[in-house]
């Protein structure tokens, strides 16, 4: 698939950091109102891009992380026998790139799941602002640290549990990040496909709607195509730490 350039809307269309409704999740929640100003200055907003369009490519050099402002973005590694890895999928306010933060090219790719727009945030210019507002500096050391958390996570994730608790998991971690943006936690919509679900968990397809369907004769959860209508979080959690499953 060649590479399209992202079509970009004017920046007195898109709202300010301070005004936009993700602020209490990215960047702003670490800057004071006083200062919001100079951080807008930073952050270019209004980039949109098209379902399986990249923001940007794996060992191509590195310059920014971007926020995640609508729809969602895949990020995969490709090795140099030519294996395909989904690492992670990220929702509206959150960042992406900063597993490459301290190089000098990108660590793997990021796809657009959907139509999406995103926030491209350069680390040069970042950075100096990070240097003269501490808190920034601060919130994005946590940010990094969480990056490294999720990697831990993922690699637990596939190295010791089944199936059903691969599933659940991701199940899990979806409802609580919806939640977090004032979205229903036990009813929402799967940005990926289930292909993207099985490679990213390291399944099958077919393993993967196997226990899905499971899932809905348990009563664990009613998911009609991408549709999640309903969840039994408490039971999912039970699954997760019932012994020997």
């Amino acid at each position: 698939m060649g590479e399209r350039i992202p079509t970009r809307h004017s920046l007195a269309l898109s709202p300010s950091c301070n005004h936009c409704s993700l602020s209490n999740l990215c960047l702003p929640l670490a800057v004071s109102d006083g200062d919001m100003g100079r951080l807008d200055e930073v952050v270019n907003r209004g980039a949109v891009y098209d379902r399986g369009q990249a923001i940007f490519q794996q060992h191509t050099p590195f310059r920014s992380c971007y926020a995640v402002r609508s729809g969602a973005i895949k990020t995969s590694v490709e090795t140099a026998e030519g294996d395909y890895q989904i690492t992670g999928f990220y929702l509206p306010g959150e960042i992406i790139g900063l597993d490459s933060l301290h190089a000098e090219e990108y660590a793997g790719s990021a796809i657009a799941l959907e139509r999406s727009s995103v926030c491209e945030i350069p680390m040069d210019q970042l950075e100096s602002l990070s240097f003269e507002i501490p808190t920034l500096q601060h919130h994005f050391f946590q940010l990094m640290s969480q990056e490294i958390q999720n990697g831990q996570q993922l690699s637990l994730l596939l190295s010791r549990k089944t199936a059903e608790e691969r599933l659940a998991s991701l199940l899990l971690s979806l409802s609580s990040r919806y939640e977090r943006r004032q979205m229903p936690p036990t009813a929402f919509r799967l940005p990926m496909a289930r292909n993207d679900i099985a490679n990213f968990l390291g399944l099958a397809v077919e393993t993967v709607s196997r226990v899905l369907t499971r899932f809905q004769s348990q009563g664990l959860a009613t998911i009609n195509g991408r549709s999640v209508e309903s969840l039994d979080l408490e039971g999912l959690h039970s699954l997760l730490q019932s012994p020997g499953t």
